[in-house]
Formats: structure tokens, C-alpha cells, sequence
């Protein structure tokens, strides 16, 4: 049984058992990222497609949709003069719009785009290069006090099918000349379009090979459940999937402007939004609580504004509460990694605020899930947590040269197993409990630490939290919780104690308090987890 929700949308109700059958009301589309291009450039030449987001206001450079969709195919021919089709081409590099035209122009020429985290060293860089096999590389020359230049010279010996590196301080010089003409080679929807990385957490890096197919149908599917409106803010870096990926590729189906910020900023992400009335706030949770935190959020015209989305870590629900009341916005959040392109489920804009603080709602079309036994394999009862997995056109091709790790991740019968803890209820709405390796094993009580996160965030004295498990010769780990204060005065350890205690079953109740004025995050904006535990128990 179905009932329609929106203009295209059917709701499943009354499931019988964990399992979402792919919604095929919307049609997934053979396109390419340059039919989305061109097809935005034919739909409206003269609209606003990108702004540089710099401080000073009449320094913003302004691109319009014919004038992107001419750079990208000029930078797509120049790059031909230089690499065959199918070949890869790494950018390393923060927020800039010669990021965003390298990478439509790579997709236009049939090149696979590897994008690298500005913030890696030297030999991240030089693994990330070698496992990809890159044949070239465009780069900034210094970031946040690195050398990169240098850190590329100390690795460049040991990388032999790296042919041609440009600085994108030399672009005029990579574009001038007479412009070059000729045909651009056909790209197929299945081809390769980019390798991401993913962070590491175990193991080594492993490079998720998305192709044309999965992430212009994801981009185009989250910003119509979202109804995101027509002039985003992207601070989100453009390495990780959710920036360059759907904050990018989302726009151009709606012929919406994005504001690109090359690094994040509170106070520039506040000015931006009240001179260039953005509509639309993607960032992860300790983005946005920065924003709402600084001193110019009172202060700052916000009413352009009418829809937030979080994603990408656990989001609490008093933070969605909170943005919502204070801002007057619909808040969404979305689930997903890097290796489904990245968007599996979603909130719609006008579910209830308990659907929104407490699930990252219901599938996106054309999306299968299941939430399953990890020993078994079998799809579990409606509401009982197991590991989320994912079937359809927006799973990866495979992890890039890692025929193994493609193997342990999707299984013969095509699912992408997340290594999530998720649950199901009957109306298909997904709640995302953690990581199954986050989660804590005291006295063979399993534990998921955002259920604690949640319980602590409640309180108006706490800011951020992060629950980690740390070793314990007597239950084998212990609860711990690091957090952060909305002011300098601490809450006393024994009085969170027994808040937690009256919410929650005793063994969850953590037995280990530190604060802490700043969490180590990682380029996206999420907490380090393995840093804190390794803090806790040195």
C-alpha cells in the first residue's frame, strides 16, 4: 500500500519486516555531469551559477550558467592536449572556483577526477597519488602555513606516472592563448567520474570509484526532497562528496547559485547569507553550532533563509530543535558515505520535529535499504538495530585497485553493506544509532554511543558531546564522555551522572567525564573519535 507524498513521491506503509523496496516514482536519468552542465547553460544562459564567497564584497567573482558551461568545456580540451580519456587527475586544493571548473572540465573530457584533502601531508598525498595512479595534479601552493609545493617535490621521486602538475595560481596562464576547438570525446553514465577517500579509520585509505550515473541522479533527488530553494552557501570542502558532489551538481539541476567559501567561517557564512540572500545552509553539526554561536548571529539579516541540512555524523536532536526555532528554517538531515554517492535517506521538509530529531528519514527514491543481522544476513524486525545497506544506481563501482575491500563491501547480490547500526520503523524512516565500530562492548552489553549523545544534549549547558569506549579490565570497556561546555562554568560530574542515569539503563551511563574547549575534527567537520580515545587512555 502506498499514499503519494509530494508531487512524485510514494510513502511504503505498514512494512512488514526492516526492508525499503526502491521507490521508482522519480526515473533515474542516463545523464552524464556534462549533460547536467549544458543542460543548466540551455535552461538559463544569464542566470548567476557560482559566486566566490570572499570576504570583501565587490571582490566576488561571478559566473553565470553559459559562462561555466564555456570555462568547463575549455578547460575540458585544454586538458586533452595533455591526458587520454579514462585517465585520472587529482586536485588538491581548498574552495575555489578553478576547483569546480577543473572538475566539470575532467568530467566533460572523460577524465577521472581524485579529489585530495587540502589538510594531507606529504606522504598522504604521495599514497593517495600512487594508489590512484594519477597522471597529473592541479594544486594550491601553500595552505593553512603548508608548504604543499615542498610536501610535492619531497614526494614526487616515488611517483612515476605523475606526467604534468599546474598551480592554480598559473591558471590564466593554463587558459590563455587562442581558445581550442575540436570535439569532445562521448562519456558514458556508467564511466568513471571521480575517486573520494575515504578517511581511514581503519586501515589505509580507500578510494571510492563514483561515476556520472550515481552522483548526478543522488544530487538531483536530494535537492527535490529538500526543496532547497535558489542560492546555497558551500562551505562544505569540495573534496568530500557532499560538497563537490551535491552541493555542486544539486545546484545546477535546480539553476541554483552557489556561494563557494573557500574555507569555513562563521562570521563571512553569516554576512554571506544576509548580502547574498542565501536560501539554503548544508554543514555537518559542529559547523553549524559554530554559526549559531558566533557573536554576528543576532545581529545578521537571516531571513532569506529557509531550509538547513546536516548530515554525514550523528545529528542531535536539540540542535535541530534549536536551529529551527532560532532561524525559522526547515531543517532536513540526510544519511549516507562517500561510497553511495553519498545520499541514502532523507527528511522531507515538512516532516514532524520529532521525525526530524530523531530519524534521517525514509529512502530516497530509488533506493533500496535493509537493516540486517551482521552474522546472519537476515533483514531484522521493524525497530531492532542491525548493520544498513543499500542497493541501486547510487552504489559505487568498487573501491579503485582494491578488488578485496570491494568484495567485503558489496556482495554478490549487489548491496552496499554501510558498516552503520541502523533501525527501521514501519513507515520506512531510518534511525542511524552509529558506526558498528564505534560501538561499545561493556560486560557484553552492547552500547551506541549516540543514544548517550543525544540524553547529554538535551541539557541547555552542554554544547558538543562525543561518547567513546575506552579499555576496562573489569567489563572489557567503559563509557566514556568527552564534552564541551556552552560556557566556561563546567557541570558538575556527579550531577550528569545521575541525569543520564534516570534516562537511561545503568550500564549506558558513562563512568568516565572529560571536557575539553575544542574537539580535534577532520577536514569535514567531524570528531575524531580515535583521537579521544587515544587522549583517554595515554
Amino acid at each position: 500500500m502506498t499514499r503519494q507524498r509530494g508531487a512524485a513521491e510514494a510513502e511504503p506503509v505498514a512494512l512488514p519486516l526492516s526492508y525499503w523496496p526502491a521507490d521508482t516514482s522519480e526515473p533515474v536519468l542516463d545523464w552524464t555531469v556534462g549533460r547536467l552542465l549544458r543542460e543548466a547553460a540551455a535552461a538559463d544562459p544569464d542566470g548567476v551559477a557560482l559566486v566566490e564567497g570572499v570576504p570583501d564584497p565587490d571582490s566576488r567573482r561571478r559566473f553565470t550558467f553559459a559562462e561555466l558551461n564555456d570555462i568547463a568545456e575549455q578547460v575540458a580540451r585544454r586538458l586533452l592536449r595533455y591526458f587520454e580519456p579514462g585517465e585520472r587527475l587529482a586536485v588538491w586544493a581548498p574552495n575555489l572556483p578553478e576547483w569546480v571548473f577543473v572538475e566539470l572540465g575532467a568530467a566533460l573530457a572523460g577524465l577521472t577526477l581524485v579529489t585530495v584533502n587540502p589538510a594531507y601531508r606529504s606522504s598522504e598525498l604521495e599514497y593517495v597519488l600512487g594508489q590512484s595512479r594519477a597522471s597529473g595534479l592541479f594544486l594550491v601552493r601553500d595552505y593553512r602555513g603548508q608548504s604543499m609545493a615542498a610536501a610535492l617535490t619531497e614526494a614526487r621521486p616515488r611517483l612515476e606516472r605523475l606526467r604534468h602538475v599546474f598551480f592554480f595560481d598559473e591558471w590564466r596562464e593554463f587558459m590563455s592563448g587562442a581558445p581550442v576547438t575540436g570535439e569532445l570525446p562521448e562519456v558514458s553514465p556508467d564511466a568513471a567520474v571521480q575517486i573520494q577517500y575515504t578517511s581511514g579509520t581503519t586501515g589505509v585509505p580507500k578510494g571510492a570509484l563514483l561515476h556520472h550515473r550515481g552522483m548526478v541522479n543522488n544530487a538531483r533527488l536530494v535537492a527535490r526532497r529538500g526543496r532547497l530553494g535558489k542560492v546555497w552557501v558551500n562551505a562544505v570542502p569540495l573534496f568530500h562528496s557532499s560538497g563537490g558532489g551535491l552541493a555542486i551538481f544539486g545546484p545546477l539541476f535546480e539553476t541554483a547559485t552557489v556561494v563557494l567559501v573557500e574555507q569555513f567561517d562563521p562570521g563571512l557564512i553569516l554576512e554571506l547569507i544576509e548580502s547574498e540572500r542565501v536560501t539554503f545552509l548544508p554543514g555537518v553539526p559542529t559547523m553549524l553550532i559554530k554559526i549559531i554561536e558566533h557573536p554576528d548571529f543576532r545581529r545578521r539579516d537571516l531571513s532569506s533563509l529557509t531550509s538547513v541540512c546536516s548530515g554525514g555524523t550523528s545529528v542531535p536532536p536539540e540542535l535541530v530543535r534549536r536551529i529551527e526555532e532560532s532561524l525559522g528554517v526547515s531543517f532536513s538531515i540526510s544519511y549516507g558515505q562517500t561510497e553511495a554517492s553519498p545520499g541514502v535517506t532523507q527528511n522531507f521538509p515538512d516532516d514532524s520535529i520529532e521525525d526530524k530529531a530523531l530519524t534521517a528519514g525514509p529512502p530516497l527514491p530509488q533506493t533500496e535499504v535493509k537493516i540486517v543481522d551482521r552474522e546472519t544476513g537476515e533483514v531484522l524486525p521493524l525497530g531492532e538495530p542491525g548493520e544498513l545497506c543499500t542497493r541501486g544506481y547510487l552504489v559505487m563501482h568498487g573501491y579503485f585497485d582494491m578488488p578485496e575491500a570491494t568484495a567485503a563491501a558489496i556482495d554478490e547480490e549487489g548491496w552496499l553493506h554501510t558498516g552503520d547500526v541502523g533501525s527501521m520503523d514501519e513507515r520506512g524512516y531510518c534511525r542511524i544509532h552509529g558506526r558498528l565500530k564505534e560501538m561499545i562492548i561493556r560486560g557484553g552489553e552492547n552500547i551506541y554511543p549516540k543514544e548517550i549523545e543525544d540524553v547529554l544534549l538535551e541539557r541547555s549547558d552542554i554544547a558538543e558531546v562525543a561518547v567513546v569506549g575506552v579499555p576496562d579490565p573489569q567489563w572489557g570497556e567503559q563509557v566514556a564522555a568527552v564534552l564541551r561546555s556552552v560556557g566556561p562554568e563546567r557541570p558538575d560530574e556527579q550531577e550528569l551522572f545521575e541525569y543520564v542515569r534516570e534516562r537511561l539503563a545503568p550500564y549506558k551511563t558513562p563512568r568516565v567525564w572529560r571536557f575539553v574547549d575544542e574537539f580535534p575534527l577532520n577536514a569535514s567537520g567531524k570528531i575524531l573519535k580515535t583521537e579521544l580515545v587515544e587522549t583517554l587512555t595515554r
